[in-house]
Order: structure tokens, then sequence, then C-alpha cells
């Protein structure tokens, strides 16, 4: 089974950017994806892009679209989610998740333990 472990968050003001990383280990399986989710305070986890371990494409949520970019390093098995133009309702703790495509939009997939990103107004 894949580990997953998220770092780079923290407190941003409004039009910032910050870029989270998620580092992968164990068992990962080139056909499968990672996503990055969101969950802010009172509010339903969210799915924000994901990206395949393999081949070009991506997906993102209209919410994020032109401001995050998601991307990878096969190297070093890990997946970016680079985070421009932060609003304050952007902010959450974010998680990414790994699992088969279908699976992630669904939500069923192992996760990572979380970063807080805060974004002052």
């Amino acid at each position: 089974q894949v580990q997953l472990v998220e770092s780079g968050g923290g407190l941003v003001q409004a039009g910032g950017s910050l870029r989270l990383s998620c580092v992968a280990s164990g068992r990962i399986v080139s056909s499968d994806g990672v996503a990055w989710f969101r969950q802010g305070p009172g509010k339903e986890r969210e799915l924000l892009s994901i990206i395949s371990w393999s081949g070009p494409r991506t997906y993102y949520a209209d919410s994020v679209k032109g401001r995050f970019t998601i991307s990878r390093d096969n190297a070093k098995n890990t997946v970016y989610l680079q985070m421009d133009k932060l609003k304050p309702e952007d902010t959450a703790v974010y998680y990414c998740a790994s699992s088969d495509l279908d699976s992630l939009v669904a939500g069923n997939a192992t996760w990572g333990q979380g970063t807080q990103v805060t974004v002052s107004s």
C-alpha cells in the first residue's frame, strides 16, 4: 500500500502563493493517480485536482482552475500543488490522496495526514 506525506502549508496573505508537496512511498502503481482535496472549516471535502503518475492528463475543479497547478516528479515520487493568487476562502486543511482514478473521484483512496493552509485578508 502507498503511504503519503504532505508538507508546505502555512500562513500567507491574500494574493500570495504556496507550494504543497505530497511524497509517496511504498507500493506506487503507475496507472494510479494522486489528487489534492481540501476541507475548510464547516465545509465539505472538496476535490481540487488530479494527476496520474503517468501521462499528461490533469483535472482541476472550477474553484481553482487558473490559480492552482498540479505537477509531479516521478524520480522523487512527489506530486506538487502550486497555489497562486490565494484567497481567504482557500483556507483549509489540504490532503493528498492516491488510488485508481475512478476511486479518487469518489474519495475512496489512501490519504495523507493533511497540511493546514491559512490565507489572511
